[in-house]
């Protein structure tokens, strides 16, 4: 895949090509193949934005970022893409699951008839005009058959399985804000890192997709 890259009154230099591409392949893997990709790279007055526009079989993401630097607002445009990505790719699973129709009365099995009772065949052999016949001895039960389950035992005990995550710590002292967005720029739920003081926090995603912020004592 060829990434289209246009400057307008700025330098684009090659880490920022890099960059950008690594971060394209990253989108691909969320939603699949992507047909074309193109950035366009401008500055307005004090503010670099970057523009990017992903192409596929049937979707397209449009998404802008603004900043100081143009490596933070293609950091922004880059994660801004993704997060579309990952929602849409939410709406094509939610749209898979397509609930069973329920069938109608007309469209059922018809029901099988009742096993006749005892009463049902008695009557029936008197009206032949013959005696019934004794199912059972009086005064003794029939026996019925009782299915067995069998547990299982104790559940087998699978060990954790233990990756080493060193993406997962900053090395560069960071805001809150450049935390959330190295977070979402790198993927990762959990992010680890310094603010400009020394002081060391935690920042993970919860289950309800909210980001926490834990300082470390």
């Amino acid at each position: 895949m060829e990434v289209e890259f246009t400057a307008r009154q700025v330098k684009i230099s090659k880490v920022l090509k890099t960059d950008a591409a690594d971060g394209i392949e990253r989108i691909a893997l969320v939603l699949g193949k992507i047909t074309s990709a193109a950035l366009t790279f401008r500055a307005e007055r004090h503010l670099q934005i970057v523009d990017l526009t992903l192409k596929g079989r049937q979707y397209s993401i449009v998404s802008s970022g603004e900043a100081t630097s143009q490596e933070t607002a293609l950091r922004n445009a880059l994660a801004h893409a993704e997060l579309q990505a990952q929602r849409l790719r939410a709406k094509v699973r939610t749209q898979k699951r397509v609930p069973k129709v329920a069938t109608t009365d007309e469209a059922r099995p018809a029901r099988k008839t009742a096993r006749p009772t005892a009463v049902d065949l008695e009557a029936k052999a008197e009206s032949n005009g013959h005696k019934p016949a004794i199912a059972r001895a009086p005064g003794k039960q029939m026996k019925a058959a009782i299915t067995v389950h069998s547990f299982p035992g104790k559940p087998a005990v699978v060990e954790p399985h233990i990756l080493s995550a060193a993406e997962a710590v900053a090395i560069r002292p960071m805001t809150v804000e450049e935390a959330v967005k190295e977070a979402e720029f790198r993927d990762r739920d959990l992010l680890i890192f310094r603010n400009k003081a020394g002081e060391m926090f935690v920042l993970h995603r919860r289950r309800d997709g909210k980001m926490e912020l834990v300082e470390i004592p």
